[in-house]
């Protein structure tokens, strides 16, 4: 029988092409999203373990002790260092300086060297690397700034501020021994970082400072591979209490995990949701493309079961070919998916969001898809396989008849009715502990979100089976009352109309199979389309103010030297005072007051949503959420009060300082202050240390009744015009002429979030047009087997009178109400489905979009119809070559 099985799939290749393009296209996908999803990881931590620059472990806080403060002398890099199989050690002890030579200036950050450049966060490129006194080496893009060579001694000075030891900034003249480069980003604010050598970085805390006191929260270490477990091993044993050794992956997946909340990583939850429904509805569409390929040889199986053929041997015969198709078809997806992947990593597409995309292969690449594929196949040849092998020969050669429901149709019927009302009460109970965990979050609340997000999963896919299971029931009605509708139009919609309504079966498959797809296109574009605004308006909040200024070199030609750079688009110069702020309930938290001129100022750098804010010199708008606790900020009466204290945030984790500390707060508390009415609006990152941040009109600074403590100068950056690199760079040289100036704020991470978001709407639109392509081959597979039941149909309306043009047209009319009914269906099953999707994964990221897209899914629905008529044309065609006696001879 194996013999005769290999002879049918030879002799059936055409037959195979289309389920055959259906497996591939569906596990190719599944590839994709699978190798999409590392590739995307492992950039990112890339990215963010950056600053660790090749080290395979690093020395930390234990995460059951994160308030454990440390030192360079706390790590124990020198008898980490002597441990066999450490081959380098460098505490990662950073400081922002200013680099200055002939009047020019640039910022930058100063890290410590190491033995190794193995451990170094950035690259070399030029020279050799500090190892002595009086020794630096800098960016190349910052030394063309300031206009030095290798060689040329230039000062740099600390840009803190205030020291430990209440001197002036420290000032050292280092001599430039090399060039750096910034390959990965990590100091993208500063075009790269400098290497300094552990004296000078000693010196910029103080003139009394020694390196092993300085605060250093990690130590990165070089491990010989060949001695990891016993290095590693003496490692931890040396370690204080209170400190841990993690491997590099694993400071990555602990970043990765902190993007998101919940503890989870939204790029693994945003793929995996719309990944699993994708994957379940291509599901359906192979083993619906399968299922017509074996109705296709129903009299092939007659004839082997009339020279003696056992129903258990055609009933093995067509699982081994759907095994063997399967297997075989899965394969070349999977190869398929690889190397679209592979070229998308070698061109560089996926742009910020991975610009070292590298090509990340994982056992779930090949199992996930290879089984998928084998198993759907299979599960779809079950159905014909098993109604080919109850029927008797004579019975099996005579023309199938589709309207005869089986005795198992009010069985699935029943079983098709409980699922959808268990998958509606699913998604009903997913989306109200959702509301739940966000009201009032906590860690137990926390550890159950991914049972909450399984189950909401789980209700898409009951709902759909269900209504897959049923559809021989509902489909054929809601498409008997269209074709009423239009079957007085002509007798080609007449004819139309009562085919609908005599095959209710081959109405119901030709349905699914576009369903499956509109279903499928729907709920990505309602998805991505959510997804994209909810991101937009999370990345506002979170990320308020693109690029903050601070230092005592800032002035108002500081502005207007930064108004001149392209890509920046708004500007607000702005004085601040820093104190503290009366709460409910008697609380008190520290807070900056910033003076802007009114509210359309803050419009022009401010990305938060501000309708209907108000500001003036009595009031303030302040932000919704505490910097620090993330918190709600509660005020009584909607008013506080503001009281003037510039030492109030001031950092006191240096012991040997506190009592120089307390002295300079005591003489410069003035106990100013002022009544403010409260208005709250959320934004976030605006460049303070305070726990609350808040705009006043600038007034009260003009008349003195808030002391100016400083000036901060905000920045909004069209991301769209020019790349942050550029922007960044021109404005360290717009500023160049000036000292003491550090810039900051969240623009890098803001680019990174939307170059990811932009990567993941690109593979969700290619998702579209994928779901088109298998719905047109479903819809075409299930009409040429609706031409190939109809032949004596065909042929007797031909016999009386009907021209081909009008035959024609019936089919056209036929797929043009299968496709609108199942259309509109799709559209508002996608749409709940998207909904309910976006709802579970967004909703930890902030207020969810729930949009209903007019445009898309006219789009759709037009698509739809297209490939409909598109998919009735080769039917058509089959229909009209054979002549109505031969079709009545055949028949």
């Amino acid at each position: 029988m194996w013999s005769i099985t290999l002879k049918l799939m030879k002799h059936s290749v055409k037959l195979l092409v289309p389920a055959g393009i259906a497996v591939i296209i569906g596990t190719a996908f599944i590839s994709c999203t699978f190798l999409f999803s590392n590739t995307l990881q492992d950039s990112l931590s890339s990215q963010m373990t950056a600053q660790l620059g090749q080290a395979d472990y690093v020395v930390h806080t234990a995460p059951s002790s994160p308030e454990t403060p440390t030192t360079v002398g706390a790590l124990q890099p020198d008898r980490i260092r002597g441990i066999a199989g450490v081959r380098a050690v460098r505490a990662n002890v950073e400081r922002p300086v200013e680099l200055s030579k002939s009047g020019r200036h640039a910022s930058s950050m100063a890290v410590v060297s190491a033995e190794s450049r193995t451990v170094l966060p950035v690259d070399v490129v030029a020279g050799t690397q500090p190892v002595r006194s009086g020794q630096i080496a800098i960016p190349r893009a910052l030394a063309e700034q300031i206009k030095a060579v290798v060689g040329d001694e230039i000062e740099v000075e600390d840009s803190v501020g205030d020291v430990g030891d209440g001197a002036d900034p420290a000032s050292q003249h280092l001599r430039i021994v090399g060039f750096t480069e910034d390959p990965h980003g990590a100091y993208a604010y500063y075009s790269g970082a400098s290497i300094v050598p552990e004296d000078a970085m000693a010196a910029f805390y103080g003139k009394s400072a020694r390196f092993t006191d300085l605060p250093a929260s990690i130590l990165l270490l070089d491990v010989d591979a060949a001695h990891t477990d016993t290095a590693l091993k003496d490692v931890t044993d040396s370690l204080p209490r209170g400190l841990a050794v993690s491997s590099r992956a694993e400071m990555g997946s602990q970043a990765l995990e902190s993007l998101g909340d919940s503890n989870t990583n939204p790029v693994t939850i945003f793929l995996m949701v719309f990944g699993a429904i994708a994957m379940f509805v291509a599901a359906l569409v192979i083993a619906n493309t399968f299922q017509v390929l074996v109705a296709q040889r129903r009299r092939i199986f007659a004839l082997l079961r009339t020279i003696g053929a056992t129903r258990g041997q055609v009933y093995r015969s067509v699982i081994a070919e759907a095994l063997f198709f399967g297997c075989v078809a899965s394969l070349i997806g999977v190869v398929l998916g690889i190397g679209l992947m592979a070229l998308v990593c070698r061109t560089g597409v996926m742009g910020p969001a991975a610009p070292n995309a590298r090509l990340v292969l994982s056992v779930p690449v090949f199992a996930v898809p290879m089984g998928f594929g084998v198993v759907m196949t299979a599960l779809g040849s079950l159905g014909s396989a098993r109604a080919a092998t109850h029927v008797t020969p004579l019975e099996a050669l005579r023309p199938i008849e589709l309207a005869r429901t089986p005795k198992s149709g009010r069985i699935r019927g029943i079983l098709g009715s409980l699922m959808i009302l268990t998958g509606i009460g699913s998604a009903v109970w997913s989306v109200v502990r959702v509301i739940a965990m966000t009201q009032s979050p906590s860690s137990q609340q926390a550890r159950g979100y991914m049972t909450v997000l399984s189950v909401a999963i789980l209700a898409c896919l009951l709902v759909f089976t269900g209504l897959a299971l049923t559809a021989v029931a509902w489909m054929p009605r809601l498409m008997a009352l269209a074709g009423m509708l239009v079957s007085k139009i002509g007798p080609s919609c007449a004819v139309a109309h009562a085919n609908i309504q005599k095959n209710p079966r081959r109405v119901a498959s030709t349905g699914l199979a576009l369903l499956i797809g509109v279903t499928l296109v729907t709920t990505v574009a309602t998805g991505a389309a959510s997804g994209k605004r909810t991101f937009e308006q999370a990345l506002d909040t979170r990320y308020s103010v693109d690029l903050v200024y601070t230092g005592r070199g800032l002035d108002e030609k500081s502005q207007a030297k930064l108004e001149g750079v392209k890509g920046i688009v708004g500007t607000v110069y702005a004085p601040y005072a820093v104190g503290s702020i009366s709460l409910d309930h008697g609380k008190k938290a520290s807070a900056t007051v910033l003076g802007v001129p009114d509210v359309k100022s803050l419009h022009a750098v401010m990305r938060a949503d501000l309708k209907g804010a108000v500001i003036d010199e009595h009031t303030a708008l302040f932000s919704l959420y505490g910097a620090d606790s993330g918190r709600k900020l509660g005020f009584e009466h909607s008013d506080t009060r503001f009281t003037h204290d510039p030492q109030v945030d001031e950092p006191d984790d240096d012991a040997s300082s506190t009592a120089d500390a307390t002295q300079r707060k005591a003489q410069t508390t003035d106990g100013q202050g002022l009544d403010l009415a409260v208005r709250q609006r959320d934004f976030r990152s605006i460049g303070v240390s305070t726990e609350a941040a808040a705009f006043v009109g600038a007034a009260p600074f003009e008349r003195g009744e808030l002391p100016t403590d400083g000036h901060m100068l905000l920045a909004k950056v069209d991301t769209g015009a020019a790349s942050l690199a550029d922007v960044l760079d021109n404005a360290q040289k717009a500023l160049g002429d000036s000292a003491h100036i550090q810039v900051g704020g969240p623009i890098a991470e803001r680019v990174q979030w939307e170059s990811i978001i932009n990567v993941m709407m690109g593979l969700l639109i290619g998702l579209l047009a994928v779901a088109v392509l298998i719905a047109l081959i479903g819809v075409a597979n299930t009409l040429i087997l609706s031409v190939i039941e109809r032949t004596r149909e065909s042929a007797t309306l031909r016999a009386i009178g009907m021209t081909r043009g009008q035959l024609r047209r019936s089919l056209a009319v036929e797929a043009l109400i299968i496709a609108l009914v199942s259309g509109v269906v799709g559209v508002v099953l996608g749409t709940g489905f998207g909904w309910l999707g976006s709802y579970i994964v967004f909703s930890t990221f902030g207020a969810v979009s729930l949009p209903f897209e007019w445009g898309m899914n006219a789009t759709v629905l037009a698509v739809a119809a297209m490939a409909a008529l598109l998919a009735s044309v080769a039917p058509a065609r089959a229909a009209l070559r054979t002549s109505p006696v031969e079709a009545l001879a055949e028949a």
